[in-house]
This record gives structure tokens, sequence and C-alpha cells, in this order.
């Protein structure tokens, strides 16, 4: 893995991350309460966009060029930057994704979950595997460790129930930019000497994305939208987590 700089953050920039992000965490939850059956993606959007702006930021999507909405939300196949349309109402079986980011006081943060609608056994597990491998994940990512250590704990979680990482996209650096390095993959990717070391003041979005399936996806004719190739179900989770001398701190909670 190459990765040019890790940028880091001085205690005062976290410390602006951590006001933004535990901003942040409150609308998700918002968010979290209104997905429900016949409620649509537009709504959620538009309650996450109003929301964001009461908080005092931006939604960080909107600085993306070309994207126009303040969330990104999937549904059953759908696995990231699924454009939030009226005409996606949820019904129940549904498994609701949803992404959403804030810049605030000069720094972004970025956080993301996935729940069901009246769901069976089979999928609410699947959904848990996800939820375990996001706090292993974190748990892993210490300053002198290796991003290999984050993605090696994703994969190994993931891949213990049956399921597969989406190796097409990763988690990211996250600062004064939304997208920063090193990249996060969700899978080991070489070997763990090459991967870059972890430093004091690192700030990670760090993100879960898997399938049922095989976990080949594809570009929706939007040019936006990401769905899983074989039709499979798959879910994220995501939180903006810095790297302490004392451990990893989550901004987004």
């Amino acid at each position: 893995m190459k990765v040019k700089k890790i940028n880091t953050k001085s205690i005062a920039d976290i410390n602006k991350m951590k006001e933004g992000g535990n901003k942040l965490a409150k609308i998700k939850e918002k968010l979290a309460l209104a997905v429900k059956e016949n409620a649509n993606a537009s709504d959620i959007n538009n309650i996450a966009d109003s929301l964001i702006s009461k908080a005092g930021g931006k939604p960080s999507f909107k600085m993306v060029s070309g994207y126009h909405w303040a969330t990104c939300i999937n549904v059953n196949d759908g696995v990231v930057h699924g454009i939030p349309k009226a005409e996606i109402v949820f019904k129940k079986g549904d498994v609701v994704s949803v992404d959403l980011g804030m810049y605030y006081k000069g720094f972004h943060t970025d956080t993301s979950f996935s729940l069901g609608i009246d769901l069976t056994g089979k999928t609410i597990a699947f959904l848990d595997t996800g939820r375990r491998a996001l706090k292993k994940a974190i748990k892993s990512a210490r300053v002198g460790a290796k991003v290999f250590d984050i993605s090696r704990e994703i994969e190994t979680e993931i891949k213990k129930d049956g399921y597969e990482p989406i190796k097409a996209l990763v988690g990211h650096g996250i600062g004064k930019k939304l997208h920063e390095d090193p990249p996060i993959p969700c899978f080991v990717e070489g070997e763990r000497d090459d991967s870059p070391d972890i430093p004091e003041g690192a700030v990670f979005a760090i993100e879960v994305m898997y399938t049922q399936g095989s976990g080949d996806v594809v570009v929706g004719d939007d040019g936006w939208t990401i769905t899983t190739r074989d039709g499979k179900i798959s879910a994220l989770f995501e939180e903006t987590v810095a790297l302490t001398r004392n451990g990893p701190i989550i901004l987004t909670a």
C-alpha cells in the first residue's frame, strides 16, 4: 500500500472534530428513528440536510463535485453512494443503509449505519456481524499499529460468519478534506510490513462494507449508486476515529 503521507491533527483540531462528530452522531440517531416502513429516502435526506444546517455545519457530501445531496442512502443490494430519491420507499424486510458527513469548523466527520425494517433472524445476524467488525477494527486502530491490522480485523470477522468484504471500496483518512490518505480496506491487502504505521494524531473514517454474496459490485446508470453485482444484500457501518496515545477515540459517538 503506497501512501504519500498520513496527515495528523493537533489536540485542538481533534477537539473541533469531536465537537462536530458529536453533533453528527445526534443527527444520525434521529435519522435512524426516521427510517421506517413507508418512509422514503428523500425524506431522510431532507431531515439530515435540515439538522446539519441547524447544527452549524455543512453537508460534507454536497462538497463532493457533482453530488447534490446531504446523504447517500442504499437499500438491500445497494452498497454506497445511493442517491436519496423519493421513489425509494422503505418496506418491511428492507435493509436500509444511511451514510452522512458534516463539515464543521474547518473539518469533516463521516459516519454511516445500516438497519432493518422488521427483519428475520438471519438478516439480523448479518447486521450484527458488521457492528462487531467495526468495534473490533476500532479497537485494533492504535498508534504504532498498522493500517493492515484494521483491515485484518474487519475481514476476519466478516468471513468468520460466511460473508464477504467489498473490495472495490475502502475507508479513508479524514480531516480538512473528506477523503485523505490512507485508504483503509475492509480486507487484507499485501504484506503487513508494507502497510503504513498509524501515527499519533491520525484521524480515520473506518468503514465496514460487506455483503451476503460475492462482494463484486457495479455502478448504476445514475453514475453514483453502487450495488452488488449478484443482487445480494449489503450493509455498512462507519465511525470517524481519532488515534491518540491513550487509544482510539470515536468522534462520531
